[in-house]
């Protein structure tokens, strides 16, 4: 029997959540049926998803003491809002004796240090908000009364009956995080008003006007998520309205003028000039002394370099304290995939942060994608593939002119830059998930010849990567 096969009877998209400070604070999983009429397991949908976002012991202990997403406050800068919840224990990675990719095992709950973007560390989780496409489904996981620590977004239309208003009763007393998804046809009943943290409402629905204030005698409870925002005009509108976050980012909408010394259309900035220097020595396989002349130029970005190299998601058994003991330890072509998500996550800009987590996300699925079927060499340049993919948003300039600098694989540049290629339906792919259309998804992983299950597990486990990754 197949412990996974609910897998293969889902189609999983997914989507960032962000503050007005263009922070991550929350992933998005919608999940459709395969097929519209079937009723899959929803404890099995569970048991997959708290193998990616489990809950500590001290979640299950304390469900009170959950901080709440808020408005930017003049101190911003000293660190984020955040949109949850409780303490999610990262997973760890072994490596694979055989050298291939690193394998999940589970991991003992650890206590994130202080300073974290998200809950406190770099290894802290960033919460899910979970959105079932499919009303039978969902009403049948509410009475499953789902662990407090993922968010659950229930339809408006699905809040006039009793029996549906009692469960959100007791999910909000076990200290479940309820987000109300659309407008209520009729006012929303007075004893289901605390039981909803957040509501979620499309550009489309919107009434207010920005900086509009709420009547007289009026206190907003329920703060505002934004979804279907297309523009960057969009998004500022809905913050001003008094939006706490916005769904989803208009990654292809124009990047706003980059301040100086960052990237920009006139130029690539000091910091990613340097890594692309160092991308195109460790193409040339140069000597390590070389190597490191280059590092020491920017000792900032060298001790990012490590800090991704010894995080969990890498999964070595043994700590990386050098350039040169990268080196020796991964060798230049699995060091030339670290190198480019240093390149992807070296601009400091904040209005980069969105494209900069889409793109590492990219890569992280597009490397799973080929982990049945493509070798080590094949799946790391998936990966670069897919973070590369939104570069010339990074950047500011074309793909095919920053590639004349910049040495990537064959086939890497073949889809990217002229959409053809063994890679090209792999990254359609990644980019139908990232859109959540049910119809999209399932045409790309037919033109990629990939169960939904083989997607689905992907999926997950990139989720699950990137989670260990601290980008900020």
């Amino acid at each position: 029997m197949n412990e996974h096969a609910i897998l293969g009877q889902l189609v999983l998209g997914h989507s960032l959540m962000l503050d007005r400070e263009r922070r991550v604070v929350a992933t998005r999983l919608t999940v459709f049926p395969e097929r519209r009429d079937a009723s899959p397991d929803p404890a099995a949908l569970l048991r997959e998803l708290l193998e990616v976002w489990p809950a500590t012991g001290d979640a299950a202990a304390s469900p009170g003491a959950m901080p709440t997403l808020g408005a930017a406050s003049p101190a911003a800068d000293e660190g984020p809002v955040t949109l949850t919840l409780r303490e999610v224990a990262p997973a760890a990675h072994a490596a694979d004796p055989s050298g291939s990719k690193p394998r999940l095992v589970p991991a003992a709950a650890t206590r994130p240090a202080a300073g974290s973007p998200i809950l406190g560390g770099p290894t802290a989780a960033t919460p899910l908000s979970l959105n079932i496409a499919s009303e039978p489904w969902l009403r049948a996981l509410l009475t499953l009364r789902p662990p407090p620590h993922l968010m659950i977004e229930v339809p408006a239309f699905m809040t006039g009956d009793d029996a549906t208003a009692g469960v959100l009763q007791a999910l909000h007393a076990a200290g479940s995080v309820l987000i109300i998804k659309g407008r209520p046809l009729t006012e929303l009943r007075r004893d289901l008003l605390p039981c909803f943290r957040h509501s979620l409402i499309d550009l489309g629905e919107e009434r207010r006007s920005a900086g509009e204030a709420p009547p007289a005698g009026v206190e907003r409870r329920i703060t505002l998520i934004q979804s279907g925002v297309a523009t960057r005009a969009d998004v500022d509108a809905a913050f001003a309205r008094g939006a706490v976050a916005v769904l989803g980012w208009p990654i292809d909408d124009a990047l706003p003028p980059s301040a100086p010394g960052k990237a920009s259309g006139k130029g690539v900035g000091p910091d990613l000039q340097i890594v692309m220097q160092l991308m195109q020595r460790v193409d040339r396989e140069e000597p390590i002394d070389r190597l490191e002349a280059v590092l020491r130029n920017d000792p900032q970005l060298a001790f990012r370099l490590l800090r991704y190299l010894n995080s969990a998601a890498f999964g070595l058994q043994v700590e990386i304290t050098s350039f040169r003991h990268a080196l020796m330890m991964l060798g230049y072509k699995k060091l030339r995939r670290w190198l480019a998500l240093l390149l992807a996550s070296a601009s400091p800009d904040p209005a980069l942060r969105p494209a900069i987590h889409a793109a590492v996300r990219r890569g992280l699925l597009m490397e799973e994608l080929g982990g049945t079927s493509a070798d080590a060499e094949m799946r790391s340049e998936m990966f670069i593939c897919g973070v590369f993919s939104l570069l010339d948003r990074m950047l500011g300039q074309p793909l095919a002119t920053l590639f004349q600098s910049l040495p990537v694989p064959e086939r890497v540049r073949q889809a990217l830059v002229d959409g053809t290629g063994s890679y090209a339906p792999f990254l359609t792919l990644a980019r139908a998930v990232e859109t959540g259309l049910r119809t999209d998804i399932l045409e790309a992983a037919e033109q990629c010849f990939v169960t939904l299950e083989e997607v689905n597990a992907a999926l997950l486990r990139a989720l699950r990567g990137a989670r260990e990754l601290d980008l900020t």
